[in-house]
């Protein structure tokens, strides 16, 4: 059985949350999940979102907030998801003009900085989600750890995701383990074949890390070519409260909502 409580993040089954997110939440217990981690909440107040969350039994862990829109109205932006209750809230990815390899890059550091205060003012902690192109290295270190090294632990912690922590060319168990202490939530992501320029929807670059041929693809948790029982181990070693499911698009023949309810089945089904 599982050690650690499992959320998954809406945004793997978005369009089924944009339809019905009272429905979607409802089924997403159902399967076995003991959170949630947003992505918007699709039109609904955050007190309706919390009073669904109450209802059903689900904890609203922690929301992926675009960095742009929290940057215009940190405060209004933030205190929504302070509203519905999250503990933790996270910067989920960077625009072009915002990445390592642009002049604006100390800047964004700094903001994140800012945006880290807004979010502890709230009551919350303010997590940063990384995609591959933070493994370029900038001065002989990765971007991802001047970051962390930059900004104060206790202002900014980490919600490593596995998948891309992989695809950027580290072990990803061994890169949890480096941040034990600051590694409250974990992001489990499978993926099977090989690195392309179109590996994935929201994202198209990653030229200076190590590349695999094509045929990418997300897979459900337990599906592809990572080491789960490793990262497991790490997780609870790195002290996870929690880790969390995404898989931003389906495959294998299956719907997201079948994902998703893949990979909840595989994570309970062996002890770790």
């Amino acid at each position: 059985m599982a050690s650690k409580p499992i959320a998954v993040q809406v945004y793997s089954v978005r369009d089924d949350a944009a339809a019905d997110m009272y429905g979607t939440l409802k089924k997403i217990k159902e399967m076995g999940y003991d959170g949630v981690e947003f992505a918007g909440l699709c039109g609904n107040a955050p007190a309706q979102i919390k009073a669904w969350c109450d209802e059903l039994g689900l904890v609203p862990i922690s929301a992926h907030v675009p960095f742009v829109d929290m940057l215009k109205d940190p405060m209004g932006v933030l205190s929504a998801y302070a509203e519905v209750g999250c503990k933790y809230v996270v910067v989920p990815y960077l625009m072009p003009e915002h990445r390592p390899d642009h002049p604006n890059f100390p800047y964004v550091v700094e903001f994140i900085a800012c945006l880290c205060k807004a979010a502890k003012s709230l009551g919350m902690q303010m997590l940063y989600h990384n995609h591959d192109f933070e493994f370029l290295t900038v001065d002989g270190k990765y971007a991802l750890d001047i970051l962390y090294d930059t900004v104060p632990a206790d202002l900014l912690q980490t919600e490593l995701d596995t998948c891309w922590v992989n695809v950027g060319g580290e072990n990803p168990a061994n890169y949890v383990r480096k941040y034990t202490g600051r590694a409250p939530v974990v992001h489990l992501k499978d993926f099977f074949g090989e690195k392309s320029d179109d590996m994935y929807e929201l994202i198209g670059i990653e030229k200076k890390a190590p590349t695999r041929p094509s045929g990418f693809e997300f897979r459900p948790v337990g599906s592809g070519l990572q080491d789960f029982p490793a990262i497991l181990d790490a997780a609870k070693d790195a002290g996870a409260e929690w880790v969390v499911v995404e898989q931003d698009s389906p495959s294998m023949g299956l719907t997201p909502m079948e994902s998703i309810k893949k990979s909840i089945d595989y994570l309970k089904s062996f002890e770790w």
